[in-house]
């Protein structure tokens, strides 16, 4: 069977950086990958439609944060698209008043000038309490969201604002799915990830100890091996079985 394409969606104020690692250690079990920039849209359906236009016809796909709500989105316009799909450190809930009301206030910070405040503000959140001043992790927290820029910035933060609410479209997911996170994720908390894994038939559920909720860059080695098994057997299987639980 060819490798299957691979699709690796970034999450908030993140780019190609955050997935460097498993592009490297999966590449060999796909045909392609790619990382797509989600800075241009303004809405969740707005970024899947613009994936889905450059994607191969049929795709792995695997999203973090931001990119998991994406991810479902596909999944949502485009199922017969999707060979497998991996979700890390998200959620299929909508967003709360109180995560709205912060989001928004983060936003009039970009807006005031005040943007390095933004990722600043957010990288005890977002990675391990041990590893909030690691140098190496803050440069790239640091470098990613400089990359994605105040609008971009804005435009995402929209996005997850207006994002649906997927938790039932979850039992009509039928492709292997892995839902992975931190164990000790502070902003997508493990039983969140317990509700994905408990609402989508068949699927594998992952914790990686001593990490945050950016696992790709936080627990690399963790996450690339539980990937490789998630796409390893769309490797070694007749076409026709695409669709069948492993």
């Amino acid at each position: 069977m060819t490798p299957p394409a691979l699709v690796l969606v970034p999450g908030l104020l993140c780019d190609e950086r955050l997935w460097r690692h498993q592009a490297g250690g999966l590449a060999d079990l796909a045909g392609r990958v790619l990382i797509p920039n989600v800075t241009g849209q303004d809405s969740v359906a707005g970024m899947a439609g613009s994936i889905l236009r450059t994607a191969p016809e049929r795709f792995a796909l695997a999203g973090l944060s931001m990119g998991g709500y994406v991810s479902l989105e596909i999944v949502r316009q485009a199922p017969e698209r999707v060979e497998a799909l991996a979700l890390l450190d998200t959620s299929a809930r909508p967003d709360t008043r109180e995560q709205t009301a912060a989001r928004l206030a983060l936003i009039e910070l970009a807006r005031a000038g005040r943007f390095d405040e933004v990722w600043r503000t957010l990288l005890p959140k977002i990675v391990h309490p041990d590893r909030a001043e690691d140098p190496g992790l803050r440069s790239t927290v640091r470098q990613m969201a400089h990359a994605v820029g105040p609008g971009g910035f804005e435009r995402q933060e929209r996005a997850i604002i207006g994002r649906p609410d997927s938790r039932g479209d979850l039992p009509g997911i039928s492709c292997p799915v892995l839902v992975l996170c931190g164990r000790d994720d502070a902003l997508t908390p493990p039983h969140l990830h317990e509700e994905l894994a408990d609402g989508i038939p068949g699927a594998r559920f992952r914790q990686v100890d001593d990490c945050g909720h950016l696992s790709t860059l936080e627990r690399p080695e963790a996450v690339t091996r539980a990937m490789r098994s998630w796409l390893e057997p769309l490797t070694d299987r007749p076409t026709k079985d695409t669709h069948q639980k492993s």
